[in-house]
């Protein structure tokens, strides 16, 4: 059986173990309305083209940090930084939207930057010291969450009042008050769909992820970032810089997760909140990932998914509260994360008998006429 169709399968069957178990709790904690609510939890996200616009609106951040840890996990690194550095994308791109009002391409590229910049430390310690870079990445997760905290707080022109006249002061302005030409545009996609969530965004994650599957499948260097994930001594071998790929592997995965960060709060139907917690979307990356088994083109579709489910979790109010909601997703999604070992041992079921194919040749001798006899 082929690779790509173990995957799908594998990636399939978690999906069902983790429907299955989200229903069993849900009987468990309201059995009278479980059934109801699982069914509302399946077909939310179509009951309307606004429901669905919706799951297209969260899913384009989860897409990019998707991308921004299924690109490191081909490289042979594990990219938790995506917090991080999706958060210092989104804080790049509302710099440069409402302090120095600049449209919404440029806050685009502004994050991508900030989240390259933020990628390329662990990558640095990685490649020069031979730290892991799980431990780097996680510290710098909350190094970025303090910085971007303390800098909100004390730039006035990013807080609320200094726009419009309004008590709350927790949040950054709402970019409909301080810079309408900093929202990504809609493209005609909020009236086809009559949601006012919806805009280009899906559009452009999508885009990035075709360029990400080029990058590794199609060019040199995506070779070069595979051989040294695979092997990296075998790599170094053969002539690969892998010390400069570390690096460019985790600068390319902040920023694609700071495109992420950019996407979701340039929208301008979300403001950052100034709290001590690191985002969800960053975090939610690493399921997406491993659902799609780092394949770029699996990944908006996991992604979409994930989006899919966390919308119709919301249909389950009120029956169920909201901590209840969220014990459903997080099976839902972190039962996926065991997409790698359903593969594992489906590949080894369906693993074809090569017996005959490794048998070693019997030795063959040369008659009168020149012809080769078997023995």
């Amino acid at each position: 059986m082929k690779k790509s169709i173990i995957g799908v399968l594998s990636s399939v069957i978690a999906i069902l173990i983790g429907l299955l178990l989200g229903m069993v709790v849900l009987f468990l904690v309201n059995p009278d309305q479980a059934w109801g609510c699982f069914l509302s939890m399946l077909t939310a996200g179509v009951s309307s083209s606004a429901k669905f616009a919706k799951v297209l609106y969260q899913a384009a951040p989860l897409v990019m940090t998707g991308l921004a840890i299924g690109f490191a996990f081909k490289t042979g690194l594990f990219n938790i930084g995506a917090p991080g550095q999706y958060l210092m994308g989104a804080f790049a791109a509302l710099i440069c939207a409402i302090c120095f009002q600049l449209p919404w391409p440029v806050c685009l590229i502004a994050a991508m930057l900030a989240g390259a910049f933020w990628g390329m430390f662990p990558g640095l310690f990685k490649s020069l010291f031979n730290v892991n870079e799980v431990i780097t990445s996680i510290m710098f997760n909350w190094i970025g969450l303090f910085i971007v905290n303390l800098s909100l707080m004390n730039i006035p022109k990013m807080l609320p009042p200094y726009w419009v006249n309004s008590p709350v002061k927790d949040r950054t302005a709402s970019l409909k008050y301080a810079n309408p030409d900093a929202i990504i545009p809609k493209g005609g996609l909020d009236k086809l769909f009559d949601s006012p969530y919806i805009n280009i965004s899906i559009l452009l994650a999508i885009v990035l992820a075709v360029v990400v599957y080029i990058i590794l499948n199609r060019t040199t260097f995506g070779y070069e970032l595979k051989a040294c994930g695979n092997n990296r001594e075998s790599a170094r071998y053969a002539g690969i810089n892998a010390k400069r790929n570390i690096v460019l592997s985790m600068v390319i995965a902040g920023a694609l997760a700071g495109f992420g960060g950019a996407l979701y709060y340039l929208s301008g139907e979300a403001d950052y909140n100034i709290l001590k917690v690191l985002q969800a979307n960053g975090f939610n990356g690493i399921p997406v990932a491993l659902l799609a088994n780092s394949n770029p083109i699996g990944i908006i579709f996991s992604a979409l998914f994930i989006s899919y489910i966390q919308i119709g979790g919301e249909s389950m109010q009120p029956h169920f509260a909201t901590e209840n909601i969220d014990i459903i997703i997080s099976v839902i999604i972190y039962l996926a994360a065991f997409a790698l070992l359903t593969k594992s041992i489906i590949g080894k079921f369906f693993k074809t008998d090569k017996s005959n194919v490794n048998a070693e040749p019997k030795p063959s001798t040369v008659n009168a006429t020149g012809k080769e006899e078997s023995k």
